[in-house]
């Protein structure tokens, strides 16, 4: 009885990830509510299928911070672009260190158009924390 016991203390201790909701709709935008890094790349990946419908990609338009504490995430669709320049350089063989929710997904958003300028798609994305407190994000681009 006693390792079950344990077994189920650690399970309850363990994060709980839940996924982004969408609280709102009209083309040309898109509301998400999350909490935490994992479900603001969740958002992302939502608004960007919703924007594909539109034939466009998300785009961050603002980020509010709720009083129960959790986050809103509003994406604006707008026509994909065609080429690199209007983008940050993205290099997928080096991590990026992010300090806000604003950076992440900037950082983010630029892998994305990295990776089908070069005919591929973002796949594993890893976040991580260092003891410091630094952010971490790194992506990969796989071909389509």
């Amino acid at each position: 009885m006693a390792p079950v016991l344990a077994v189920l203390l650690v399970a309850a201790c363990a994060p709980q990830h839940s996924a982004p909701t969408q609280t709102s709709s009209t083309n040309p935008t898109v509301t998400y509510k999350y909490r935490g890094d994992e479900e603001l790349m969740q958002a992302n990946e939502k608004a960007n299928a919703y924007c594909a419908q539109y034939h466009s990609t998300a785009q961050t338009y603002r980020i509010d911070t709720e009083s129960d504490g959790s986050k809103t995430a509003v994406f604006q669709c707008a026509a994909m672009p065609t080429n690199m320049a209007s983008a940050r350089v993205y290099n997928p063989n080096y991590p990026y260190n992010y300090s806000t929710d604003q950076d992440l997904l900037g950082v983010t958003q630029s892998a994305d158009l990295y990776c089908a300028n070069s005919g591929g798609q973002r796949a594993v994305t890893t976040i991580s924390t260092d003891v410091n407190g630094t952010k971490t994000i790194t992506f990969r681009c796989v071909p389509r």
